[in-house]
């Protein structure tokens, strides 16, 4: 990983599911829209929770809510404020986020000795909260596996769609091969019936068993639900605009998931 080796790894608590990234190794598969519908989901079940927009030339997490923030990550990077001074609460979703400044450049062209500094500043701040989600942005770049692999989980989003599969295998090939710490697990979104996307992590799954050595674990699927692109244009979390939906309901399980697995939510 250039200066960014895997010494510099931050070990992952046992167990534990405090800190979780949410990457995809392409665009287009929902990764963004996952991450906050988590967080909220997350919040709705009592938990203090911290949504991590880490896409900064791309950054959307707060287009999708509808908030404009006057504190973002682009002033934390340019020396202004500290990052516990960037996180604003999301009015009536009970969570915090620190939000991007998208068109102000990429993460992936900071020095090696800032993106540290930015992670250790993201790992105190995440100490405060039962949860850390993190939104790491699309692709293979040193920094995004930096941040996936400091956290304690990491959610690898895909669709069944044949280039979505091959960069999400794309992505837990280069994490294996830094030796990233963190537990990585599948959720397949936009999944035609259960049964689907459980033949889409299969194929995923083989893959990786095949060529990894390495077999990574459901840890949810999101059917396909067309009011999910209805809350996105309406700026609308899904679970205010629609908390019975189909998409709702699976993301619900996946916190639930999530919380039994590393009991990270008790303080």
């Amino acid at each position: 990983m250039t200066a960014l080796t895997s010494s510099l790894w931050r070990q992952p608590a046992t167990g534990t599911r405090r800190l979780i990234s949410v990457a995809s190794g392409k665009g287009g598969v929902g990764k963004t829209w996952l991450a906050i519908t988590l967080a909220h989901a997350l919040a709705r079940m009592g938990k203090r929770v911290l949504l991590f927009d880490g896409d900064l030339g791309l950054a959307n997490v707060d287009v999708q809510i509808g908030l404009k923030p006057m504190r973002d990550l682009g002033a934390v990077l340019a020396g202004r404020l500290p990052l516990k001074a960037a996180a604003l609460p999301v009015e009536n979703c009970g969570f915090d986020i620190v939000a991007g400044s998208s068109g102000s450049g990429s993460l992936a062209l900071l020095p090696a000795v800032r993106i540290q500094r930015l992670v250790d500043d993201l790992m105190a701040l995440a100490a405060t909260y039962d949860h850390a989600i993190v939104d790491v942005g699309a692709g293979l770049d040193r920094t995004v596996r930096f941040l996936a692999g400091c956290t304690d989980t990491c959610l690898v989003v895909t669709t069944d769609e044949p280039t979505a599969l091959t960069d999400a295998y794309a992505f837990m090939k280069v994490m294996r091969a830094d030796r990233a710490p963190t537990d990585m697990g599948v959720v397949v979104n936009m999944a035609a019936s259960e049964r689907a996307g459980e033949r889409t992590h299969a194929t995923l799954a083989k893959a990786c068993e095949s060529f990894l050595r390495f077999t990574p674990a459901l840890f949810g699927l999101v059917r396909r639900d067309g009011r999910v692109a209805e809350a996105i244009r309406a700026q609308t979390p899904l679970l205010t605009r629609h908390p019975s939906a189909d998409a709702a309901v699976d993301i619900e399980a996946l916190a639930r998931r999530l919380i039994a697995a590393g009991g990270a939510g008790g303080r």
